[in-house]
């Protein structure tokens, strides 16, 4: 079960002798996200980017070489998954995107050299970005890793306490 609101879009390879065409996003689809920055990020093995959340922009990710590990945890009060933590798989040889909605807490474990492409909903702003410790327990979060490589800034994250005032506070800031 996925936070309400994620989306596992399968992604379909056309091979041919040359190589592969894969398309990764369409307006058609219907996917609840209109990508205004596309990004692409290249990732070492044992490498976990996040946990991150944002109260303004959405995520639109897929995998084009490698595997990760998406960590999701649901911080929306009321909503039907409110506190569901979870872990889906992407590979490139297998292509899926996923959407990531505002208030949907995630990570990336990268298992082996990856890179992702994703897209956000509203370009990027400092002030959007929220975070808390990869390792708390109460994520609910069942990371494939015991001892990842993080960025300096996400090992000094608190915990998801402190990460819920943040977004609660975000919210409250937003709407006065």
């Amino acid at each position: 079960m996925l936070p309400g609101g994620v989306t596992l879009q399968p992604l379909v390879p056309h091979k041919d002798d040359r190589g592969t065409f894969t398309e990764l996003f369409r307006d058609s689809w219907d996917l609840d996200v209109a990508p205004t920055q596309w990004n692409a990020v290249r990732s070492a093995t044992n490498v976990l980017r996040g946990v991150h959340a944002h109260w303004r922009h959405a995520d639109y990710l897929t995998l084009v070489a490698g595997r990760a590990s998406i960590g999701l945890h649901d911080l929306r009060e009321g909503s039907p998954t409110e506190g569901l933590g979870g872990v889906v798989e992407l590979r490139a040889d297998d292509p899926a995107a996923i959407v990531i909605p505002t208030g949907v807490a995630h990570g990336f474990y990268f298992h082996e050299p990856s890179i992702h492409v994703y897209a956000v909903s509203h370009e990027w702003d400092p002030e959007d970005e929220l975070g808390c410790r990869w390792d708390d327990p109460a994520l609910g979060i069942s990371w494939p890793c015991e001892e990842p490589q993080i960025s300096e800034r996400d090992r000094t994250l608190g915990p998801l306490s402190e990460l819920r005032h943040a977004w609660q506070a975000a919210l409250a800031a937003a709407g006065s």
